[in-house]
C-alpha cells in the first residue's frame, strides 16, 4: 500500500457534516495530490454507487467508493469526524470515513490492496488505532501496514501460486474432518463490501472451528472455487446483492442465502443455519445452468416464508421498472410545463416536427414519455419471472406482460403475468428431462411452451374476467351519478387509486372523461376529484419518503424524490414501485387518501374542463385552492398510514446478528 494513502489525504479533523460534504473533503485532496483529474465527474461516480447501496458499515466506518475514468492512480483518502456522519450503518453515524477511489480498469492488484483494507477494518485494534491517533502521517502508516508475516502450518496462503487453487486444500479429508462450507459474496461494485463479507465469514469460520472457502466475485472478474472444494463442502453461503454467477455450480447442496451485509454483520448466525440446514439435509433448488432462482436483492428465497418469497419475486420486477417509470414520467410532466396538457393529443413528430415551434418539442418529450412507460407492465412481469425462475423466465415473462396492456388489465395484469411465468417456468424446470435435451432447454424448449401456456391463461382466463369486470363497474358508476356526490367521490377516489393506471383506474378516467363530451356542472366536479385523488399516490409516497426514511429503501427515497414530480403531474403510476413491493400497506393506504380526496373535492364543488390532472391545469379548475386542498388532505391521511403501517411492522421485526467477529483469518479467499 505504499503508494495508496500518504500524509496529504489524511484528515484527523474532518468538519463535514453530510456524506456528501464528506466526500468532497476528501476528494479534494485526491485533486490536490493529482490523483483525480476530474472533481465533479470523480463524486457524480461516487454519489452513483453511493445510491445503489449505502456504504455505511456497523462500528462508526463509511467507505464511499467507487472506479470512475477520472481516477489516474489508485487512491484511499481517509476522514476522521468528530460529529459522525450517516452513511446509512444501522448502528448509526460514521467517524471513520475511508474514500476509496479505483481506476476504471483497476487491474487484480489494486484489487488485492483494496481487499486487504477490507479485512483490517474488521480488526478491533486497528480502528482504535485510528481514532487514538494524532498524527496524519501515522494515520497513513497505520492505514498502509505491514507486510503480512509468512502463513503457519494452520494458515492458508491467502493468494495462491499460479496453477494452484488457494482452496485446494481444503478438499483434502482430515482425519477428524470439520464442517466445510463454500461462500461467495458480492456488491455492485466489487471494492469494499465484497471482501469485507469473505474477511468476516473467514474470521467466524475460524472462531468455530469450521472449514470455509470464500469466492470473492468482483466486477473486475473473480476466480472460480476448486470444484473439488465445492464438492467436499458440507453446505453453501451466498452473501450478495448482485446475481451470483454460475450457481449451477452449487446445486444439491444446503444453501443459506442473503445480502452482503449479512455476511459482514452475523456471519456466525449464517454458519450456525448452514450447519442446521445441513444436519437435516436441505437442499437448494438451483437449476443446472445459471439457478433456479435470482435473489437480486440477497434476501434469499428458497425456504423462505411464502409472503418473503412473494416480496422478493415483486422486488425483482421493480427494481428493472424503476428506470422507465422515472424516465417515462419526468418526460411526460416537461412535455406538459412546456406545451400542456393538450400536448398528450398532438400528431405523431415522426410525421409532424418543426424545429423552432416550442409544441413540437413538447409533442416529442410526451412521446418519447409515453414509449418508456409501454416498457412499464412488460418489464415488470418480464422480471417477476426472471426473479422466480432465472432468464428462461423472461420470455413468457414479457410475453404475459404485453398480454395484459392488450387485454386492457394494466398494472395488476402485469403482477398476474409475472406470477404466472415464474410459476409456470419452475414447474417445467422439475420436470424429468433426457440428457440430449438439457441443452436446450433454456433458450428453447422453455421459453416456447411456458409463453404458450402463459399466453393462453392471460388472453381466456384473465382477460375475460377484467373486461366484464370493467363494463359491470362502468354500468355501476353510471348509476351513482345522480346520486350523493360525496358517496361518489369516495368511490371514484378509490377506484383511481386501487391499481394506479390498472383496469379499475381507467374505467374511472373513462367514466369522467365521457362526462366532458357533454359537460355539465355535475360531470365537471366527476371530472376535478378524479383527476384530484390520480395525484394522491404518488405524492403520498414522496411525503412518507421525506418525512420517515429510515423506513424505506435507499432505493425507495431516491424513487421518492421524483415522485413529488410525477405526483404533481397526474403520474398516478408514480407510485406503482412501492404499491409492487408492499401492496398490502401501500395500497389500502394510498386508497384512504384518494377517497378522502375524492370526497373532500365533490363537497367542495371543485370542476375540471381538463381531461388530466396535475399542476398545469390548475388555471382550468374552478375553486382551485379548495380543489388543492383536497389534494394536500387525502396526501397527508395516504402518507400518515403509510409510516403508521410500515412503523408497525418494522417494531415486530428487531434486527437479528452484531458486529463480525474480529480475528486473524485461517482460511483461504478466492479473488
Amino acid at each position: 500500500m505504499s503508494e495508496l494513502i500518504t500524509a496529504d489525504l489524511v484528515d484527523l479533523d474532518l468538519s463535514a457534516t453530510t456524506k456528501d460534504a464528506a466526500a468532497r473533503s476528501l476528494a479534494e485532496r485526491m485533486v490536490a495530490a493529482h490523483r483525480v483529474t476530474d472533481l465533479d465527474g470523480f463524486l457524480a461516480d461516487v454519489a452513483a454507487r453511493e445510491a445503489q447501496m449505502p456504504t455505511g458499515l456497523d462500528g462508526g466506518i463509511g467507505i464511499p467508493h467507487c472506479r470512475s475514468e477520472h481516477v489516474s492512480a489508485p487512491t484511499l483518502a481517509f476522514g476522521r469526524s468528530a460529529a459522525g456522519i450517516d452513511f446509512g450503518a444501522a448502528d448509526g453515524p460514521a467517524d471513520l470515513i475511508f474514500l476509496i477511489a479505483a481506476p476504471a480498469g483497476a487491474d487484480d492488484d489494486h484489487l488485492t490492496i483494496l481487499s486487504g483494507l477490507a479485512r483490517r477494518l474488521m480488526d478491533a485494534e486497528f480502528t482504535a488505532a485510528l481514532r487514538a491517533g494524532t498524527e496524519p502521517a501515522a494515520a497513513a502508516a497505520l492505514i498502509r501496514g505491514k507486510e503480512p508475516a509468512e502463513p503457519t502450518a494452520e494458515q492458508e496462503p491467502e493468494h495462491a501460486e499460479p496453477g494452484r487453487d488457494a482452496g485446494a486444500e481444503a478438499a483434502e479429508p482430515a482425519a477428524d474432518a470439520p464442517f466445510r462450507v463454500v461462500a461467495v459474496t458480492s456488491c455492485p461494485t466489487g471494492i469494499a463490501h465484497t471482501y469485507m463479507a469473505a474477511e468476516s465469514l473467514a474470521a467466524a469460520g475460524h472462531d468455530q472451528g469450521v472449514e470455509i472457502t470464500v469466492e470473492t466475485q468482483g466486477s473486475a472478474g473473480f476466480t472460480k472455487l476448486d470444484p473439488a472444494v465445492i464438492a467436499a463442502a458440507d453446505a453453501v453461503i451466498w452473501a450478495h446483492d448482485v446475481e451470483v454467477r454460475e450457481k449451477g455450480r452449487f446445486r444439491g447442496k444446503p444453501l443459506v442465502d442473503v445480502g452482503v451485509k449479512a455476511g459482514i454483520n452475523r456471519p456466525a448466525e449464517l454458519i450456525a443455519e448452514a450447519r442446521r440446514k445441513a444436519e437435516r439435509g436441505e437442499v437448494a433448488a438451483v437449476a443446472a445452468g445459471d439457478g433456479a432462482t435470482d435473489a437480486g436483492d440477497g434476501s434469499g428465497t428458497d425456504h423462505a416464508h411464502f409472503g418473503v418469497r412473494l416480496r422478493t419475486y415483486l422486488m425483482s420486477g421493480v427494481s428493472y421498472m424503476v428506470p422507465f417509470v422515472a424516465a417515462g414520467g419526468l418526460l411526460i410532466a416537461l412535455s406538459f410545463a412546456i406545451g400542456g396538457y393538450e400536448i398528450a393529443s398532438a400528431k405523431s413528430v415522426a410525421d409532424h416536427f418543426v424545429w423552432g415551434e416550442a409544441d413540437s418539442w413538447a409533442a416529442l418529450l410526451n412521446q418519447i414519455g409515453s414509449a418508456a412507460f409501454g416498457f412499464l407492465v412488460p418489464v415488470l412481469a418480464g422480471y417477476i419471472a426472471y426473479g422466480m425462475a432465472d432468464r428462461p423466465a423472461l420470455v413468457p415473462g414479457f410475453v404475459g406482460g404485453a398480454i395484459a396492456l392488450t387485454v386492457n388489465a394494466g398494472f395488476l395484469g402485469g403482477l398476474v403475468a409475472g406470477l404466472l411465468a415464474g410459476a409456470v417456468v419452475m414447474a417445467i424446470q422439475r420436470a424429468p428431462v433426457h440428457a440430449t435435451l438439457r441443452g436446450i432447454m433454456p433458450v428453447l424448449v422453455i421459453p416456447l411452451i411456458a409463453s404458450a401456456v402463459v399466453g393462453f391463461l392471460m388472453f381466456i382466463v384473465v382477460g375475460k374476467p377484467i373486461a366484464s369486470l370493467q363494463n359491470a363497474l362502468t354500468d355501476w358508476l353510471n348509476g351513482l351519478s345522480g346520486s350523493n356526490a360525496v358517496i361518489l367521490g369516495v368511490v371514484l377516489g378509490l377506484m383511481m387509486c386501487f391499481d394506479m393506471g390498472g383496469p379499475l383506474n381507467k374505467v374511472a378516467y373513462a367514466f369522467a372523461v365521457g362526462g366532458l363530451a357533454d359537460p355539465t356542472p355535475g360531470s365537471l366536479k366527476v371530472m376535478a376529484a378524479v383527476m384530484a385523488a390520480g395525484m394522491v399516490p404518488p405524492l403520498a409516497m414522496a411525503l412518507a419518503t421525506t418525512v420517515r426514511k429510515k423506513l424505506f429503501t435507499k432505493t425507495e427515497r431516491e424513487n421518492g424524490r421524483a415522485a413529488w414530480v410525477l405526483g404533481a403531474s397526474f403520474i398516478t403510476e408514480g407510485a406503482i414501485p412501492f404499491a409492487a413491493a408492499d401492496p398490502l400497506r401501500v395500497i389500502p393506504s394510498v386508497m384512504a387518501g384518494g377517497a378522502v380526496t375524492g370526497a373532500l373535492s365533490m363537497a367542495f364543488g371543485a370542476t375540471l374542463r381538463a381531461p388530466h390532472g396535475g399542476v398545469f391545469v390548475v388555471p382550468l379548475i374552478g375553486e382551485p385552492f379548495l380543489y388543492l386542498l383536497a389534494v394536500a388532505a387525502g396526501t397527508l391521511v395516504a402518507a400518515a398510514l403509510v409510516v403508521l403501517l410500515k412503523g408497525a411492522r418494522r417494531t415486530t421485526s428487531a434486527p437479528a446478528g452484531g458486529p463480525a467477529a474480529s480475528g486473524e483469518s485461517r482460511v483461504a479467499v478466492t479473488a
